[in-house]
């Protein structure tokens, strides 16, 4: 077998045998003054800060660059560390060894490269037969779920009701429960032993048969009731009989459920924190590749972190958060490593004093949280639909004996007035839960003390991290003047608020609101995650997480509590944050690891508004009004579907007594089709007369507000029910993504659908993103994106706005692709922002 090796060229050469002709300084600034419209760029100017180039500026810069053969490449790495255009031609011109992946310990442990070649030797296209056979079997497969649980169900049912008195429905009601839990539980790893057995490390096409295998069982796996008992002692038993080599004492705290379980060995006390991506398994060029994960005795993955196939974690090692490994890399046992890809860290990442916690705390604690499940949970929930049903017939029974419908129109008036209230009631009484009893709990877990898992006050813990993130009340109050309110509410201290209308997006999330603090004029973008608690595999600890005064921090940011920066930053998007060194202020970041850039520069003060006065009173109270008819259109949409569902359900219920199981497995059939549908016709409505398009423009803009209503009315989370079959593509055609043939998508996101073009065959992976739009404090930006035909976006792999991929490109893991990027074809880039990469390939064994 074939070893592979990365490596990222951090300065765009090809190696260091290859020397480059004397770049000359009229030929870099000639490029530039072109690029940015000027007439003359002095060599001694600063990209930034005299010439008012921004990022998007120098990204087409440095594609400019890149096609000229008598030129080196440039990244966007080079324009920062040397942002003048004699340093640059001085550090082009100076040789220097790449910036490598560390060699593979053992070859025979990493994935055997592609069949014919190279990862670039195009693959022969899947054909259409095979393509709609993959469909007709999925399709099949969700005929045959969707009639195994309306059996289970309705014969549950059946007996619930044949009790009698209070007791004997209740004692029915767990039993049925915890029938069906367990039946939904069981029923992956019995297809995963049934239909694959153990996953080897091996490679096959997609929309084969063996893919089809593949994909129910992950489909079963992730589906899974157990994924909600993450960091609870089940959770590794459950790692365990799916076939994954799990020791003792593991806290597993990712909600990402490996697929490939047999591929994965994890040691004795060993963390795995949330958000962190470890599926033994990726998608690339049209194939499903296996391979394995290994996590080392003690060693710590961090928050949001991908760990690509190929790949291991030595004994007492630590990857950082917002950092990945890719094919190939080893971290030595005890070393400290961090950046996408990783690369060995001075940091001296914090640990947790380790606790008593042995395996009679955890199997206690286990059993405990099983009969809370099983005597509480499950029975009211149980419950209270065998009591709607119960209602229900009676009514049909009624109608039925009129010789009228089987239910009437006045059943589903009431019905309408019922799920109103249900609907619309739940907000304030939401509210009032996350008032007091986070407020409660809290107590209980004060910070700065060290406490062991799996005990009372863990259990606390845990509540306040369930409770206070709804992401449903985040989506509702976000990107409005509204959440910082909310945040305020659960408990987070913002300082004196300098009211913006967008000072946080829709997705904010913690492990513990009372430990956060966020200072005055920061706005934040989506995707924030503050990391108040740290782990040990037997303790844990709570520690303030603080973000400095007039900062803005981008997409997808995990914040530690040992954040090293202060006021007036600008942290980009996917940055790793610093936990070490001096406190940084007055500068932006970027990458991961974590370079220096401008905190602004000329072009994004261009919509600067006033920061008081009743010019900014006017815009924030008319931003307020078309915020609170979006958040109103959100809660309408939510609460139509809520009332179209239950009313299928009731309807399939009353026509049970005559038809019998049959209009259940209707209902559950119809379940799926009938919500993208409502969807498409809720974006589609939304977007007649205000279609995503390319901005420049301020945030007090009407156009902009118009996208946030688009972010934020339409759901769309039923479509990863879709992900991996030939259907997802077609709903993205009916939300307006130019999509091709053939497209695998694997898990991708659009946020702009209208605004994307993805071109045939390509490869999209799970928590993949392409991302049209960027705002920096007051600015809004936004522009169309392209992938070619026959390109892979890695897991993780996010694509911003201007981005043009060629066909047959590749993105790797957890890659960055900056705004205005251009990625040949064939090429294949990763890191954070993303650079070319080469291959190498060792000899045949």
């Amino acid at each position: 077998m074939t070893g592979q090796q990365l490596e990222v060229v951090d300065t765009g050469r090809k190696g260091t045998d290859l020397q480059y002709p004397q770049c000359t300084h009229d030929a870099l600034a000639g490029l530039l003054a072109d690029v940015a419209q000027v007439d003359h760029v002095p060599v001694d100017s600063h990209f930034f800060h005299d010439l008012g180039a921004d990022s998007l500026v120098m990204a087409h810069f440095c594609a400019r660059v890149r096609k000229r053969p008598e030129l080196p490449s440039v990244s966007m790495r080079d324009i920062y560390r040397h942002p003048t255009i004699r340093e640059l031609c001085a550090a082009l011109t100076t040789a220097a060894p790449p910036v490598a992946a560390p060699p593979a310990p053992d070859t025979s442990e990493h994935l055997a490269p592609p069949e014919a070649g190279t990862a670039r030797t195009p693959r022969a296209p899947t054909g259409t037969p095979r393509y709609v056979l993959c469909g007709g079997l999925q399709l099949l497969s969700f005929l045959g779920y969707a009639f195994l649980l309306a059996f289970v169900v309705a014969r549950g049912y059946d007996w619930i009701a044949a009790g009698t008195g209070l007791l004997d429905a209740y004692v029915r009601s767990v039993t049925f429960g915890a029938a069906l839990l367990l039946v939904l539980c069981v029923l992956p790893v019995l297809a995963k032993w049934l239909l694959i057995g153990r996953f080897s490390q091996q490679r096959y096409r997609v929309w084969s048969l063996a893919y089809v295998r593949f994909w129910l069982v992950k489909t079963l796996i992730r589906s899974s009731p157990l994924a909600l008992f993450t960091g609870s002692p089940l959770y590794p038993l459950y790692l365990r009989a799916l076939g994954a080599h799990v020791g003792r004492g593991v806290t597993y705290l990712s909600r990402s459920l490996p697929v490939c379980a047999d591929l994965l060995t994890i040691g004795d006390g060993t963390v795995v924190r949330k958000d962190s991506l470890i599926s033994c398994y990726r998608a690339h060029d049209g194939m499903i590749e296996t391979g394995p994960v290994t996590l080392g005795r003690d060693s710590v993955v961090s928050e949001a972190t991908v760990l690509d196939i190929g790949t291991r974690l030595g004994d007492g090692a630590r990857l950082g958060h917002a950092s990945s490994l890719h094919t190939g890399q080893h971290v030595p046992d005890g070393a400290h490593w961090h950046g996408s890809p990783a690369q060995p860290a001075e940091t001296a990442f914090p640990a947790v004093e380790p606790a008593r916690c042995g395996t009679v705390r955890r199997a206690t604690a286990g059993v405990l949280l099983l009969l809370t499940v099983l005597l509480a949970y499950v029975p009211v929930a149980v419950g209270l639909v065998d009591a709607l049903l119960s209602q229900v017939l009676q009514d049909s029974a009624v109608v039925w004996e009129a010789e009228a419908h089987p239910v009437g129109w006045t059943l589903y008036a009431d019905l309408s007035a019922i799920t109103a209230v249900v609907f619309f009631g739940a907000v304030p009484v939401a509210l009032v839960v996350l008032a007091t009893v986070p407020r409660l709990l809290g107590r209980f877990v004060p910070p700065g003390r060290t406490y062991p898992l799996y005990g009372f006050r863990y259990a606390a813990h845990r509540a306040i991290v369930l409770i206070t993130n709804r992401r449903a009340l985040t989506r509702l109050f976000g990107d409005s003047t509204c959440i910082v309110h909310y945040l305020r509410w659960i408990g987070y201290d913002l300082s004196q608020v300098r009211q913006t209308g967008s000072n946080f997006g829709t997705v904010v999330k913690h492990e513990n609101p009372f430990t956060s603090t966020v200072g005055t004029g920061t706005m934040v973008a989506d995707g924030l995650s503050l990391m108040n608690a740290d782990y040990s595999s037997t303790s844990f600890r709570l520690s303030p997480t603080s973000i400095g005064a007039h900062n803005f921090l981008g997409n997808r940011i995990a914040y530690p509590a040992q954040g090293r920066t202060g006021d007036n930053c600008l942290l980009a998007t996917k940055v790793m944050v610093p936990v070490d060194g001096p406190l940084r202020h007055d500068v932006g970041l970027l990458g991961s690891p974590c370079f220096e850039i401008p905190r602004s520069v000329l072009r994004d003060s261009t919509f600067d508004d006033p920061e008081d006065g009743d010019a900014l009173r006017a815009r924030l109270a008319a931003k307020a009004r078309h915020n609170a008819v979006t958040m109103a259109c959100h809660l309408f949409t939510g609460w139509l579907y809520f009332f179209c569902v239950t009313a299928l359900y009731v309807g399939a219920a009353g026509l049970y007594p005559r038809w019998g199981t049959v209009v259940l497995v209707a209902a559950n059939v119809l379940l799926l089709p009938c919500t993208v549908l409502y969807y498409v016709l809720v974006e589609r409505v939304l977007t007649l007369r205000h279609r995503p398009q390319p901005l420049f423009c301020s945030i007090y803009d009407r156009r902009f507000w118009y996208r946030e209503r688009y972010w934020k009315v339409p759901s769309d989370l039923h479509l990863h029910v879709l992900d991996g079959t030939p259907f997802k593509g077609a709903v993205w055609r009916l939300l307006g993504v130019r999509i091709g043939r053939r497209v695998f998508d694997d898990g991708c996101a659009f946020s702009e659908r209208p605004m994307v073009s993805v071109g045939d065959e390509c490869t999209l992976n799970a928590g993949s993103a392409v991302q049209c739009h960027s705002q920096e404090d007051g600015t809004f930006k936004s522009d169309r994106s392209e992938i070619g035909a026959r390109c892979t976006l890695g897991v993780g792999a996010l694509v911003h706005y201007g981005v043009t991929v060629r066909d047959g490109a590749e993105l790797a893991a957890d890659t960055f692709l900056m705004k205005g990027e251009t990625v040949p074809e064939g090429a294949r880039w990763a890191g954070n922002p993303a650079r070319p990469v080469s291959v190498t390939h060792g000899g045949e064994r």
